[in-house]
């Protein structure tokens, strides 16, 4: 099963106030593995990007003046996305955005039914707690690190390894939930499904013959 990681960087947030899109990043994932293929653009939004925006992601005007228009990439990006279950964090956001440029340029929209948006799962998995890409990261202890800005690329690699956690399908890691007032009060370990193999009566039998061979008395 093919699924794509997907990410915006956008000139502001809102469609209605005409913001548009500025990067987009995507990987591939097959079976929950990332695979090689990418796709990965900065785009001339054919407008001024926002200081709040710029603030976010650090893409200049100048910079993003002499790269190509979304008119251009539509048709690759497409056929890049198409079939596959896009994963996205927020949704609500990236796809309104993809979708008004698409609009644009009278493309078909990307339907909300082939979308896994991990910010609903997060939500539902952690009611009440922080869900932010930054927070769940420091849930499940992924290095973001190198997340000074945020950019579509980079952000997809995170999100890539929050999904796969959020879904269990990682091997357990410990995780202790302190109180503010309190020490430690649990430790808790990921629920994951792995296939146990038993040894069989030759194999415990020959490693108990080890165990007499090369272990002294005193572990008897």
């Amino acid at each position: 099963m093919k699924e794509i990681v997907l990410d915006t960087e956008t000139t502001g947030l809102s469609v209605k106030e005409g913001h548009r899109i500025v990067e987009i990043g995507c990987i591939e994932l097959e079976n929950q593995i990332q695979t090689k293929n990418k796709f990965h653009c900065y785009l001339n939004p054919e407008r001024k990007v926002s200081q709040s925006a710029f603030d976010v992601h650090g893409y200049s005007d100048e910079f993003l003046s002499d790269k190509k228009k979304f008119r251009d990439i539509a048709d690759e990006f497409l056929n890049f996305i198409d079939g596959k279950k896009i994963i996205i964090h927020n949704a609500e956001f990236d796809l309104g955005h993809l979708n008004n440029e698409l609009s644009l340029i009278n493309k078909k929209n990307i339907s909300k039914e082939n979308i896994i948006d991990t910010l609903e799962i997060a939500r539902n998995k952690f009611p009440g707690s922080s869900i932010s890409l930054d927070a769940l990261c420091k849930r499940y202890r992924i290095d973001n690190s190198k997340r000074q800005k945020h950019t579509a690329i980079l952000d997809c690699e995170l999100l890539a390894k929050v999904y796969i956690n959020l879904i269990d399908q990682k091997e357990p890691v410990f995780q202790f939930n302190i109180d503010k007032d309190q020490t430690i009060s649990q430790k808790t370990i990921q629920k994951y499904s792995k296939k146990i193999i038993k040894p069989s009566s030759e194999e415990i039998n020959e490693h108990n013959k080890f165990l007499k061979k090369y272990l002294t008395k005193n572990f008897f």
